[in-house]
């Protein structure tokens, strides 16, 4: 998080820093401020220099960098959301799950509404981790000979795995009754999800969720360019997976956590916790593999029937034709 710190400091935080927050001019500069002045006899004492450039408030002070990450963050997050939702949406999304009878009315508009009024408290909840990191606290580098090619590569498995692992266990915990009421079951009003539910959650499920790629940076090296290639993939893959496809039978689907596997999670709730992979759901037994007769779809096209969008095969019905 300190590089692009660093850029937004460069090419905007330090000018905004000094507009809001200049040096104040120093008294015994105010007496000499002009130069020419004195060139020209006006002052008996040489002038001084000018007065500082700048803003009062340093690149290093803690509360500058905790203002500064929490505007990258949330700017950040609702570009990501905004970016890959509408290309997952607008492309990938099969938008006859709309009729799914399970489907809320106004339901992505719901879901955009949540996700902008969660990100802000999740974004304020992380700014000590991103804190820690800036100010040197965590185990991120920025060499790569520090560790060599060989941890470079690995770093990203075992990020992936430790990640994947601790998620799991959040996530399956957050369905206990005693705390699912209270933190996730805002999430699972999107029965049939839309890629715009993938941020739409309760502030503290979100934050929780969260936790494992913040720790992990603590507790092992990390490239540091590596760590934000890497958590632009995690908001991809949480909007990927949320977008209902219900592709089954691949090589990688017994392997792979796919969309098809979270859209089950959405309409069972008991089973595919994981997020990368499926080897904790298979072990813990909560494993529910994908099959064409679980897909959503069925149930779409059967409300588009009786709604006379489809025909008897399935196929749309162009609106011209409609009632004929």
């Amino acid at each position: 998080m300190d590089v692009i710190l660093n850029l937004c400091d460069e090419y905007a935080f330090d000018h905004a820093y000094a507009y809001l927050f200049p040096h104040p001019p120093q008294p015994s500069t105010l007496l000499h401020l002009n130069s020419t002045a004195y060139a020209h006899g006006y002052v008996d004492s040489a002038p001084l220099p000018s007065i500082k450039a700048g803003s009062a408030v340093p690149r290093d002070n803690i509360y500058r960098q905790g203002v500064s990450l929490y505007l990258i963050a949330l700017l950040g997050a609702y570009a990501l959301y905004f970016l890959f939702c509408s290309i997952s949406y607008f492309f990938f999304f099969d938008k006859r799950l709309e009729h799914h009878p399970r489907f809320l009315k106004n339901q992505k508009w719901l879901e955009i509404k949540t996700s902008l009024i969660a990100a802000p408290v999740i974004d304020a909840l992380t700014i000590p981790w991103f804190l820690g990191e800036v100010r040197g606290k965590s185990m991120l580098y920025e060499n790569v000979a520090d560790y060599g090619w060989a941890y470079f590569v690995g770093s990203i498995g075992l990020y992936l795995l430790f990640t994947d692992f601790w998620i799991y266990w959040i996530h399956r915990w957050e369905h206990h009754p005693r705390i699912y009421k209270y933190i996730h079951k805002p999430h699972h009003k999107w029965v049939m999800p839309t890629p715009w539910s993938a941020l739409a959650f309760h502030p503290l499920d979100g934050y929780a969720q969260s936790l494992p790629y913040h720790v992990f940076v603590y507790l092992f090296p990390l490239h540091k360019y590596l760590y934000i290639g890497l958590f632009v993939f995690v908001q991809l893959w949480t909007i990927l997976i949320h977008d209902g496809d219900m592709i089954s039978g691949h090589l990688l689907e017994r392997y792979i956590n796919s969309p098809a596997h979270h859209t089950l999670h959405h309409l069972y709730f008991t089973c595919n916790y994981g997020q990368y992979f499926t080897w904790a759901d298979s072990y813990f037994d909560s494993y529910r593999a994908p099959a064409p007769e679980l897909d959503p779809i069925h149930e779409s096209l059967r409300m588009m029937k009786k709604k006379g969008l489809v025909d008897e095969d399935g196929k749309e019905i162009p609106q011209k034709n409609k009632g004929e």
